[in-house]
């Protein structure tokens, strides 16, 4: 169970960084932004299914050792706080980042204004959060 653990941790948290500090920006400096962000969309969406996965197995993996008191632990918080990013970003997010997409409308964005550069920094945001608590999950001792 120790090496599925460290599979899991390592498949979501390399992921996270890897596609969010090194792919994304690789494919925005090398492919027109349709194309980048297409593709960009799709590594990000795969992404959040390995999390969704490795996350609640994760999870259920931690309670099964510690016990309930495992909900008074930070590691748990750490892996609960990246699966809510996850959940988050996945299912609420990406759908109206994709449906502005369709329209593009952006026309009085503002800074609250819901236009696309908007949901889209949203979600940036969220991302970044999640890959902070994915750096404290990977140096805690006990996780």
């Amino acid at each position: 169970m120790d090496r599925l653990r460290a599979v899991a941790r390592t498949f979501w948290v390399g992921g996270i960084w890897m596609v969010g500090l090194m792919v994304a920006p690789v494919l925005f400096a090398s492919l027109d932004k349709v194309t980048a962000g297409m593709v960009a969309g799709k590594l990000f969406a795969n992404l959040a299914w390995i999390g969704l996965v490795c996350g609640v197995f994760l999870l259920a993996d931690y309670i099964w050792r510690v016990g309930a008191r495992g909900v008074k632990e930070g590691t748990f918080w750490l892996i609960a706080g990246m699966l809510v990013c996850t959940v988050v970003n996945h299912f609420a997010v990406t759908p109206i980042i994709a449906e502005l997409k369709l329209s593009m409308n952006q026309a009085a964005e503002g800074l609250f204004g819901g236009g696309f550069a908007t949901w889209h920094a949203i979600s940036s945001l969220i991302y970044l959060v999640q890959s902070l608590l994915a750096l404290a999950y990977v140096v805690r001792r006990d996780s």
